[in-house]
C-alpha cells in the first residue's frame, strides 16, 4: 500500500508542477534576438518537424576508462565504434564529482553555486522553482520529451521535465519494485534474500535510510543470464521500442536514457566478467594519497562501505584494501562497463534499424569519474582529476568532426547550450556554459582557458571534523584547488584560504605530489588564485 501511495503522490506532484510550468515564462536568446518561449512553444510547424531528434545517453560513474580514451585493457567496442562517428572530448570536466550536483548542472545549465546543489541532498527545484531544464526547453520548442533510467539523481526524477517521465521496463513496474532503485536488484535469489535481511537491520537503526534501506547489498554479482534480465538491458529494449513509437509522431523527440551501471554494486551478466582475467588486470600505479595534500582533500569511500561485504572500509589515510579486494572491485567495474557497452551497441543498432540515425543528435556522457584504487581510495567525491574528468562524445548528423578527438578544455555545463545550438533552437540567456558547436566544426579552435569544479567536504568525512568547500580550476598546464571554510546553510565561503593544492599536469599528470607549498611556486599560486577568483566568466573563449 505504501508503494502505491508514493506513486500516487508522485503523479499528483507531476500534475501540480505541470500547472505551474504552463504559467512560467522562459526568455531565451538566439543570436542577438531575445525570444519569449511562450510565443513559440505551440508553433510546431514544418521547421520544427524537420529538426533533428535528440538521444541523450547518461552513464553513471563512468570515467574515461574506454578504448577510445586510450585504455587498451578494457573491452568497449561499441563506445569505440560510436566515437569513430562522433567528436570525442578528451578533456571534459564535471562541475562536482558526485551525482546530484553534476546532473543538476548538466540539466539546468547552471553551476553548483547558482543552483545551490552542492551535494546529494541538494534539490534544484526547491532552490530554483522556476528553473527550466533541457527537456523542458526542448518541449517548449516543439519536441516531445521522454525519460527512462537515471537522468537526475536517484529519488529526484523531476517528473515535470518530461512529457513521459521515468519510464520503466514492465517487470519493474510491480508494487514491490516501483519504489526501489535499479541499483538494488540482484539476480541470485540468495543475494536478494540476504539483502532483504540487511535492509531490516538498516531500517531498525535508521528508519529513513537512503533508498529505504535497499540501496546497497553486496558489492558485486556475476550472474549467468541474458542481458535483458538485468535492468540496463531491459531498458535498452524499452528505449528502442519507445523510439519506434516516437518515430510516428509529427514532431521531433528528445529521449533521455540513463544507464545505472557501472555504479556500485557491480552487477553484470557473467559473460562480461568472463572477458577479463582478474589476476592479469593492471592495478592503480599510485595506490597512495598525494604527497603533501591537505587533510580535507580525500574522500572516505563511504559509498563502498555501504556495501555490506565492505563495511570494514576505512578512510584511506587509515587503511587501504587488500590486493584481492582491489582486484575484485576492478574486475566488477570493468565487467559493468563492458555490459553497458553492449547495451549502447544495441541501442545504436536499434536507432539505425529504425532509420533514425541520419536525423538524430546523440550525446553520450558520464556524470563524473571514479577511483579504482588511485590515491589509495575508491569511488568519487574529490577534486582530483580522476574524479572530475568524464567521457563526453557528441554526434551530430552531417557535422564535421567524425572520429575527431578534441583536446580543448570543456565542461558538462556546456551541454545545455550545445544541444540548443546544434538543434537550432534559442539558447537561454542564463546559461553558465558555452556551446561546443564551434568545436564540433573544428576541434582545434582556441577554447576555454580553464575548467571549474568544486566539492563540499562535510565534517563526517573530514578527518579533522571541519566543513570546507574546495574550488577547483584546471588549466592547460596546472590543476589548482583552493580550500576554504564554508557555511552549508548560506552557501558562503570565508575569504581566508585554509589550504591550497597545485599539481603540474605536464610533469605529474596523476597528481601525486602537491607543490602548492613550495617557495618557488608562491608567485604562481598568486596568479592562479587570481584567475580562479575571476571565475568561469573570464575563461570563456572569445
Amino acid at each position: 500500500m505504501r508503494q502505491h501511495r508514493n506513486r500516487q503522490l508522485r503523479m499528483f506532484g507531476l500534475a501540480v508542477c505541470l500547472s505551474l510550468w504552463v504559467a512560467c515564462p522562459l526568455v531565451a536568446q538566439s543570436g542577438n534576438v531575445v525570444v519569449d518561449a511562450r510565443a513559440v512553444s505551440n508553433q510546431v510547424g514544418a521547421d520544427v518537424v524537420s529538426r533533428s531528434n535528440v538521444l541523450f545517453v547518461a552513464v553513471d560513474d563512468l570515467r574515461p576508462e574506454l578504448g577510445c580514451y586510450g585504455n587498451q585493457e578494457i573491452r568497449t567496442p561499441n563506445f569505440d565504434r560510436f566515437a569513430g562517428g562522433a567528436t570525442t572530448f578528451m578533456r571534459a570536466y564535471c562541475q562536482a564529482a558526485v551525482c546530484a550536483p553534476s546532473r543538476a548542472s548538466v540539466m539546468t545549465g547552471l553551476r553548483p553555486d547558482t543552483s545551490h546543489v552542492w551535494d546529494l541532498r541538494g534539490k534544484f527545484r526547491v532552490n530554483l522553482p522556476d528553473v527550466v531544464t533541457i527537456p523542458q526547453h526542448f518541449h517548449r520548442h516543439g519536441y516531445y520529451t521522454v525519460s527512462m533510467g537515471k537522468i537526475f539523481h536517484n529519488f529526484m526524477p523531476d517528473l515535470v521535465s518530461f512529457d513521459e517521465p521515468d519510464l520503466r521496463p514492465e517487470k519493474y513496474m510491480t508494487p514491490e519494485m516501483i519504489d526501489r532503485e535499479p541499483e538494488s536488484f540482484y539476480h541470485d535469489e540468495a543475494l536478494n534474500a540476504e539483502l532483504a535481511q540487511v535492509r531490516l537491520r538498516r531500517l531498525a537503526k535508521k528508519p529513513k535510510a537512503y533508498g529505504d534501506g535497499w540501496a546497497y547489498g553486496r558489492a558485486t554479482e556475476s550472474f549467468d543470464g541474458p542481458d535483458n534480465e538485468f535492468y540496463d538491458g531491459a531498458q535498452t529494449e524499452l528505449a528502442i521500442e519507445t523510439m519506434r513509437r516516437l518515430k510516428e509522431k509529427e514532431q521531433p523527440f528528445f529521449l533521455a536514457l540513463g544507464y545505472y551501471r557501472p555504479h556500485l554494486p557491480f552487477v553484470a551478466p557473467k559473460k562480461y566478467w568472463d572477458l577479463y582475467d582478474r589476476d592479469k588486470l593492471s592495478m592503480a600505479s599510485n595506490p597512495f594519497m598525494p604527497k603533501d595534500a591537505p587533510v580535507m582533500a580525500m574522500n572516505s569511500a563511504y559509498e563502498l562501505k555501504g556495501c555490506y561485504d565492505f563495511e570494514h572500509v576505512q578512510h584511506p589515510s587509515v587503511a587501504g584494501l587488500t590486493e584481492a579486494e582491489s582486484r575484485l572491485l576492478k574486475h566488477g567495474y570493468y565487467a559493468s562497463v563492458s555490459y553497458v557497452d553492449a547495451c549502447l551497441g544495441k541501442l545504436m543498432s536499434g536507432l539505425a534499424d529504425l532509420g533514425l540515425d541520419k536525423n538524430t543528435i546523440v550525446v553520450v556522457w558520464g556524470d563524473h569519474g571514479w577511483k579504482l584504487g588511485e590515491h589509495g581510495s575508491w569511488c568519487k567525491q574529490t577534486n582530483y582529476g580522476i574524479d572530475l574528468q568524464v567521457p563526453l562524445m557528441i554526434r551530430v548528423p552531417g557535422a564535421a568532426g567524425r572520429g575527431e578527438k578534441c583536446e580543448a578544455l570543456v565542461e558538462l555545463v556546456d551541454l545545455y547550450p550545445t544541444l540548443c545550438d546544434v538543434a537550432d533552437i534559442p539558447i537561454p540567456v542564463d546559461m553558465e556554459g558555452t556551446s561546443l558547436k564551434p568545436l564540433l566544426l573544428d576541434g582545434r579552435k582556441e577554447w576555454k582557458s580553464a575548467a571549474f569544479s568544486q566539492f563540499h567536504r562535510a565534517p563526517r568525512i573530514t578527518p579533522d571534523g571541519g566543513r570546507y568547500m574546495g574550488f577547483s580550476m584546471v588549466t592547460s598546464k596546472y590543476h589548482y584547488v583552493q580550500w576554504r571554510n564554508w557555511n552549508h546553510i548560506t552557501g558562503v565561503a570565508r575569504k581566508e584560504i585554509v589550504a591550497n593544492e597545485l599539481y603540474d599536469l605536464q610533469a605529474d599528470p596523476d597528481e601525486n605530489t602537491n607543490i602548492a607549498n613550495l617557495e618557488k611556486n608562491k608567485q604562481l599560486i598568486v596568479q592562479l588564485s587570481s584567475q580562479l577568483n575571476r571565475g568561469w566568466q573570464a575563461a570563456v573563449p572569445q
